[in-house]
């Protein structure tokens, strides 16, 4: 059977979706990413690296839907460019980028901790 073709309209609010996901799932995985800092900073660090799996959680949500529009690209499905997936796309990439530096700052504080050099 057929694919119906989507009205501009339904492609438009296709695009709104996919980018808004990409945002709110970035933006939880940052937060999350944060959290686990805090909780580290005080001496928290099991708490800080559940914060940390709950962020690669969120993280995995938004890179399932990005996957998918890069699929539907490939497939020549092609999506209407908007300042809004652009952002959506940066806040992917910081959300990232700080859950990584976030795993780091916890092995750091855990070793910290460790060491005596911080006290809970």
């Amino acid at each position: 059977m057929a694919e119906e073709k989507q009205t501009p309209e339904q492609k438009e609010q296709e695009t709104l979706m996919a980018a808004m996901g990409l945002i709110a799932n970035g933006g939880n995985a940052k937060s999350l990413a944060f959290e686990a800092i805090r909780l580290a900073k005080k001496g928290d660090i099991e708490g800080a690296r559940e914060k940390l799996k709950e962020s690669d959680k969120s993280l995995l949500e938004a890179h399932n839907s990005q996957t998918n529009m890069l699929t539907k690209e490939a497939q020549g499905d092609h999506m209407h460019v908007t300042l809004l997936v652009v952002h959506s796309q940066d806040h992917l990439m910081n959300a990232i980028t700080f859950r990584d530096l976030a795993g780091e700052m916890v092995d750091l504080y855990e070793k910290l901790y460790e060491s005596g050099s911080l006290k809970k």
